[in-house]
């Protein structure tokens, strides 16, 4: 399996999310060679808390598959998966995760906790890579340019 195609096409869903103001995360998911699942961030084009990149794929592999085990995938994630996503995972039945880069904030591979260490009935195999920096230098850009607009102020606590 190419793991940098693969990753490289989640890459352009990324910068497909960016071009609309969602943080660029892009993943695909892949069976046999062949990409079943696409989806990007659209939090902010959808005004949706769940519009995250994995879950898109996800409802779009189980869409064309007509089944909502993706036994036999590999999911290919710029950004490693938060907890809503790594509960997306678990329970779509999904065999491997490749991120792209660690998520310190928010990430449930390993940087904040592992999920998929948890007694779940379901554990993914996890990889970091490939294409590491290049899917850090996409959120770095996003996030640098975002902070550059004038009309930009943190998000407040409520």
């Amino acid at each position: 399996m190419d793991h940098e195609y693969y990753m490289g096409l989640a890459l352009e869903l990324a910068r497909q999310a960016a071009e609309h103001g969602d943080v660029p995360v892009g993943c695909v998911i892949v069976k046999d060679g062949q990409v079943i699942g696409r989806g990007r961030n659209r939090r902010e084009e959808r005004g949706d808390a769940t519009a995250h990149a994995e879950l898109e794929a996800i409802r779009d592999a189980c869409a064309r598959t007509g089944s909502w085990r993706l036994h036999g995938c590999t999911l290919y994630v710029t950004l490693e998966p938060c907890p809503m996503c790594a509960g997306g995972i678990i329970n779509s039945r999904v065999d491997t995760v490749r991120y792209g880069t660690r998520d310190e904030k928010a990430g449930c591979c390993a940087s904040v906790l592992n999920l998929f260490e948890e007694r779940f009935n379901h554990r993914p195999r996890i990889y970091r890579g490939p294409l590491e920096r290049e899917c850090e230098a996409v959120l770095q850009n996003f996030f640098e340019d975002l902070r550059g607009r004038p009309e930009w102020t943190p998000q407040k606590k409520i």
